[in-house]
């Protein structure tokens, strides 16, 4: 469970866009007495959303998704989960994710934070507020007093301060927004492969570069982009990115105050204190610790 409470919404009901991935079901549980409706993306919801209204429908079906959010009374949607940049020849699409297309295929060629615009956009045009997940359930993003182990952080301030600042560097050019630095090499960098694709590579390095369940080094450090849409792309952990880190040798997380979303908080502090890690909040850049 979750240490976060959900918010009073401004919304008479709210859909849930969701993708691969904890956090729609997160959201939905949470406010399920509000009952949500749930749109499940085809291909990448991975949850089971039994309990709740639901409907499956296509990433390339606009008209059809906003359609049913009409007819299920929505006023709000919430963006959730993981949506990898699908295959456009491969896509089932209806009318309106046509003539989509080009403008979503021209924002594409300038970064995923583009592309998430127009997307959301073209929801904003269809009369729906758009609700990030940390204001559906208030706690998600973590602040300076949510830090975990902060004198075991304090040993890798240097890695800390480094991936910070990488991750931050490579989010300002739209590549992605993590990376893993262990005793000051970059071990890795996040890109298509999403994070836990990342993680698993480490993963597969040799030892001599990364650390080991005996003798941890190295942090993974998300940060969100500078121009980033925040209300649908936060980085985002759960007990799974833990264990990743763990399996990858690595010593612990590095996120920015008020800039994430963790998931499951209280399992998280648990899997972090099992595996000896540290959770370590860093003030949003220009802001003092």
């Amino acid at each position: 469970m979750t240490d976060a409470t959900p918010q009073a919404g401004n919304w008479s009901r709210l859909g849930i866009l969701a993708g691969g991935g904890d956090l729609p079901l997160t959201l939905a549980r949470a406010i399920a007495a509000e009952n949500p409706f749930v749109v499940e993306l085809s291909g990448f919801a991975d949850r089971d959303y039994s309990g709740f209204e639901t409907k499956a429908i296509s990433v390339g079906q606009i008209g059809k998704i906003i359609k049913a959010l009409h007819e299920a009374n929505c006023d709000a949607v919430c963006f959730a989960g993981y949506v990898t940049r699908p295959d456009v020849k491969a896509l089932k699409m209806d009318t309106r994710g046509l003539i989509l297309v080009p403008k979503a295929l021209a924002a594409g060629r300038k970064g995923d934070d583009a592309l998430i615009r127009v997307v959301v956009g073209e929801f904003e045009q269809a009369g729906f507020r758009v609700a990030g997940a940390d204001e559906v359930l208030a706690g998600l993003a973590p602040g300076a007093d949510n830090a975990i182990a902060p004198e075991l952080a304090r040993s890798h301030q240097a890695d800390i301060e480094k991936a910070a600042k990488i991750a931050r560097s490579i989010g300002e050019l739209d590549i992605g927004q993590a990376c893993v630095v262990a005793d000051g090499l970059v071990l890795a960098v996040e890109a298509q492969e999403g994070t836990n694709g990342m993680l698993d590579r480490v993963a597969g390095l040799d030892r001599a570069l990364r650390g080991s369940t005996e003798k941890r080094r190295g942090v993974l450090a998300k940060m969100p982009k500078p121009e980033q849409e925040r209300r649908v792309d936060l980085p985002t952990i759960g007990v799974g990115t833990v264990q990743r880190c763990s399996e990858a040798g690595l010593a612990g997380i590095v996120l920015e105050a008020g800039a994430a979303l963790i998931l499951e908080r209280e399992a998280v502090n648990a899997a972090m204190a099992e595996n000896g890690m540290f959770l370590a909040i860093v003030p949003p850049v220009g802001k003092a610790g």
